[in-house]
């Protein structure tokens, strides 16, 4: 959407505020779906945090089933949709929880306990849901994680190439924690999750061509390897338990998982949003449906316009492919001694000269989920029509 559309649409608002282009939003689901090419799409709720807009994708062919990212979000959820058309909506807690309080609700909701699972990786996280639980309580289902990051050493531990995730690295391991887990009084296993963040989550088209080169040799190497090890794990957990799904995926690697036989469904969310750090994939260009308007409060100089706020960086390894982009108009970027700040953020470039107190400038986050902690609504543009709605924040809701 250009920015005369925008600010005509947004025109009775007063900055800082958030918008979602509903018709990029539509697009990037669309465009989800093609890559999945037949195979569901379960919604990484961590990426969107906003009640209206999952309830916007579930309802389009091709997506099935939430990944919550905190137990108390999955059973906010079950508890709100109840009564609705999302009341049976499944829901895989995809990260462990340690929620003492949670994890007894979710024990004592018989409805709950039917379309809420948690992740296990370990023998560990078996003998905390018994402490929490004890013995004889109702059955809880449980999906356990497989690691597929990449080991290039023969497996060695000492270069791990991905996530720092489940410490399940084998089949032999995934079928030993099978065993333990069907073991359990109480618990119910019934799927298994394994995502290749190393290929999921990083861009294959940084500036440097020679790490670009080396970048895509080691997704083209790791996705070989992970595919042939996650579908031995796979068959091992099937020989000790019957699965209800296997998950795999996330946006940047829909293709290699689509093509994986053992995997039953795929997990994205970031690519609905199209945040600025999945500007870095060759193939595939979400467009950005998620911005955020600031105005410009100052102008110190010549080339310089200084807006209110807007200092949201993104969480991960603090270097300035964290920091929000400048996006209209064009032609602006962060000052390299300030960055982006948390009452003020100068704006550098060409384009500041053609600003004046009182304009506006759209800022992108660098990932989809996180600007929702920010603002308590999002902004749904809809051609000149702008319906405001609230973030999971604007519903009182904070799970991180």
């Amino acid at each position: 959407m250009d920015q005369r559309t925008l600010d005509a649409a947004t025109a009775h608002l007063d900055p800082p505020f958030a918008v979602v282009d509903l018709a990029a939003f539509d697009r990037n689901a669309a465009d989800l779906v093609r890559r999945a090419s037949g195979r569901p799409i379960r919604v990484a709720s961590k990426s969107v945090r906003c009640r209206p807009l999952l309830e916007r994708v579930l309802r389009m062919p091709g997506y099935r089933g939430i990944m919550a990212y905190s137990l108390r979000e999955a059973l906010w959820l079950n508890r709100t949709w109840a009564g609705t058309e999302f009341a049976d909506t499944d829901i895989l807690v995809a990260y462990p929880t340690a929620d003492r309080a949670a994890l007894r609700a979710l024990a004592a909701d018989e409805n709950a306990r039917e379309r809420v699972s948690v992740i296990v990786d370990s023998v560990a996280h078996l003998d905390f849901l018994a402490d929490t639980l004890g013995s004889d309580h109702p059955p809880i289902r449980v999906c356990l994680e497989f690691d597929v990051s990449w080991r290039p050493l023969f497996g060695s531990s000492r270069v791990h190439v991905g996530a720092l995730r489940s410490p399940v690295f084998t089949p032999n391991a995934a079928r030993a924690l099978a065993r333990e887990i069907v073991r359990r009084p109480g618990i119910s296993l019934i799927g298994v999750m394994a995502y290749e963040g190393q290929i999921a989550g990083l861009g294959d088209k940084p500036p440097s061509r020679a790490r670009a080169a080396v970048l895509r040799w080691m997704q083209r190497r790791s996705g070989a390897e992970l595919v042939r090890r996650r579908t031995a794990a796979v068959r091992a957990v099937e020989s000790v338990a019957p699965l209800e799904f296997v998950n795999g995926g996330g946006t940047g690697s829909v293709e290699l998982t689509r093509d994986d036989p053992s995997v039953t469904e795929i997990a994205a969310g970031s690519g609905l949003i199209g945040p600025a750090l999945f500007d870095d994939y060759r193939s595939f260009a979400p467009d950005p449906a998620l911005l955020y308007a600031v105005s410009v409060v100052r102008r110190p100089g010549r080339g310089v316009a200084t807006v209110f706020s807007g200092g949201f960086p993104a969480s991960g390894p603090a270097d300035k492919a964290r920091l929000p982009r400048p996006h209209l108009p064009k032609g602006l970027r962060l000052s390299p001694m300030e960055g982006a700040g948390e009452v003020q953020t100068p704006l550098l470039g060409a384009a500041a000269d053609r600003l004046a107190v009182g304009d506006r400038v759209w800022l992108r986050h660098a990932k989809a989920g996180e600007p929702a902690e920010r603002f308590t609504e999002y902004h749904l543009v809809d051609g000149d029509r702008t319906t405001a709605v609230p973030t999971y924040r604007g519903e009182g809701r904070n799970f991180g």
